[in-house]
């Protein structure tokens, strides 16, 4: 009986690193069959080698850029789900701010980046808010979708029972934003790195992996550009993991549909009492 689920669950971590060989097989190919010159596209080898001789530094510039990503992400995330909650229990702040958060996503992320630096000066505030500022806008519109979508007969049969506002939110109304709002942080998560690599673009003072990508790219440093984009994408598809194992822990509906039974054990049936007629 285990030995479905093992195997599936080791054909689907099988797939990931499928994919990364792909991606390998492919870079190596482009660049040896091709010939396209090391400085336009550097090889897998020598950009990994860039990777291993300046990882004394890189590793610290990792941490800080991780750091700016997790803390904006956490921001973002508290903010924008009691916002949709508040929303969703007052129509008419939902009727007002609504719109206004949608005409908000017109504006340029880049263009939002000055006008903060002015505001909140340089240093790790604008960063985190360019970080929340991308992550609030999935998680209030998939929170809120969530909260609208409760079965009302549900709510209607639970009030009934005496359920209070407060159970009614916990028991009814959270679950149901629980797959909404897992799909907006997984896609948020991913998005985390750009937000961070704007925000020290435009607003450190500390250095990190944007600001060394910015760098290695004024003095021509191909490989070492590559080995930064290398780094920034773990650090985003860390957090897209992440987030994957945290909504299988939480939402264990989504994945199984049964519950498990362990081996060797038999379900015991008790027996239907027949009825004789008179």
């Amino acid at each position: 009986m285990n030995r479905v689920p093992r195997s599936h669950a080791a054909t689907r971590m099988a797939y990931p690193v499928l994919a990364v060989l792909l991606v390998w097989a492919a870079w190596e190919l482009v660049t040896r069959v091709l010939k396209v010159p090391s400085y336009v596209i550097p090889s897998p080898g020598k950009t990994f080698e860039a990777l291993q001789k300046d990882w004394p530094n890189l590793w610290q510039l990792v941490l800080k850029t991780s750091y700016e990503c997790v803390a904006g992400f956490l921001v973002g995330v508290v903010v924008g789900f009691l916002f949709a909650v508040l929303m969703g229990h007052i129509k008419a702040i939902q009727r007002i701010f609504y719109p206004i958060l949608i005409a908000s996503q017109a504006i340029p992320i880049v263009a939002l980046a000055a006008p903060l630096v002015i505001i909140l000066g340089f240093g790790l505030t604008p960063k985190l808010v360019i970080v929340a500022l991308i992550v609030f806008f999935p998680v209030v519109v998939n929170v809120l979708d969530g909260l609208t979508s409760v079965d009302k007969d549900m709510v209607a049969l639970a009030r009934s029972m005496g359920g209070n506002p407060v159970k009614l939110f916990l028991l009814i109304r959270l679950p149901a934003t629980l797959t909404p709002l897992f799909s907006a942080l997984k896609l948020a998560a991913t998005y985390t790195v750009t937000g961070a690599v704007i925000g020290e673009w435009t607003a450190s003072e500390d250095p990190g992996i944007g600001q060394d990508l910015l760098l290695k790219n004024s003095r021509l440093d191909t490989a070492g550009v590559y080995g930064d984009v290398l780094l920034l994408t773990a650090i985003g598809l860390s957090g897209f993991v992440l987030i994957a194992l945290l909504e299988h822990v939480l939402t264990p509906w989504r994945s199984r549909t049964m519950a498990r039974r362990r081996p060797g054990r038999r379900v015991a049936y008790a027996p239907v009492p027949v009825v004789e007629k008179a």
